[in-house]
């Protein structure tokens, strides 16, 4: 029998799991308290199951799935439900924090009886005819979490070390949301700087992949910059003790959050990002062969 999963929340990224497993035929429950009418329409029709709280505290598997300012108090909201009633879940923490972080998390979860599991997903939201993200689980109990490969995940277990999955989540998010963090700083100091057209044709003529790439990465990230302001923060703590490396990824997390206000300064970097990446090559004179430097 295919364990009951609880998904909270039903966000992008929770309800495209919560479909895929659905469609693999598990019973999803998740909670839509709170939640926008677009959230309840998106976790209805992905097959997800609203339930109170009480009842999510006796899923077999509990997929916590947050923005990282929020892991904590999920955990915190349930840990006394899954004391009360003496039945816990596989409690999965999914989320962009680094180590101390999810080892917080733990703590809370296993004073409550439930086992816990680090957990860091690695990739978009699942959609058809994809294989998904990756979730990797470490700890005593990540095994467990391997009964979700039935639903068509990519469940990879690390090791048993507690907080083995959240440092590979902040090593591999520091690189690539790093990326974009610093291609949109020299982007804008282009712009601001009269040189976004010769910096557009130099990319494209000597980097056209990270060109390609950064064309993607750069606007896709627009919507979700609010989302990486604390997990930039969680990066600079996953760096301590090393102060150049938890400098680089505040000023990033600071960066985000500008763009990601709803104000001038915000829309106008956006705009200006929006105006370099839509830009074209203009036929360049013959010129003495390149030495690359």
């Amino acid at each position: 029998m295919k364990p009951r999963v609880a998904i909270v929340a039903p966000g992008a990224m929770g309800s495209a799991i919560g479909h895929r497993l659905n469609e693999h035929g598990f019973h999803v429950l998740t909670s839509l308290i709170g939640r926008s009418d677009a959230s309840v329409q998106r976790a209805r029709r992905c097959g997800m199951h609203h339930r109170p709280d009480g009842e999510l505290a006796h899923a077999d598997i509990f997929l916590s799935i947050v923005p990282p300012a929020e892991a904590i108090g999920l955990a915190r909201r349930f840990a006394p439900l899954f004391k009360e009633h003496g039945r816990a879940p596989v409690y999965v923490d999914c989320n962009a924090v680094n180590p101390r972080t999810a080892e917080e998390i733990a703590h809370i979860v296993l004073d409550s009886g439930a086992a816990f599991v680090d957990g860091g997903i690695i990739g978009g939201p699942p959609r058809p005819a994809t294989p998904g993200p990756a979730l990797y689980c470490s700890g005593p109990a990540a095994a467990a979490v391997t009964a979700l490969r039935e639903g068509s995940l990519r469940v990879r277990v690390l090791s048993e070390e507690l907080s083995a999955a959240s440092a590979l989540k902040m090593s591999y998010a520091g690189i690539t949301k790093g990326l974009v963090a610093l291609a949109s700083t020299m982007m804008l100091g282009a712009s601001r700087n009269g040189t976004a057209q010769a910096l557009y044709e130099e990319l494209a003529e000597s980097q056209p992949h990270l060109l390609k790439h950064f064309s993607r990465t750069v606007p896709d990230m627009f919507g979700k910059a609010y989302r990486w302001v604390a997990e930039m923060e969680e990066i600079a703590a996953f760096l301590a003790p090393d102060e150049c490396g938890q400098r680089f990824f505040e000023s990033a997390a600071r960066l985000y959050e500008r763009l990601a206000r709803d104000d001038g300064a915000g829309r106008a970097d956006i705009d200006a990002l929006s105006a370099f990446l839509a830009q074209e090559s203009r036929p360049s004179p013959a010129q003495a062969p390149r030495v690359s430097t």
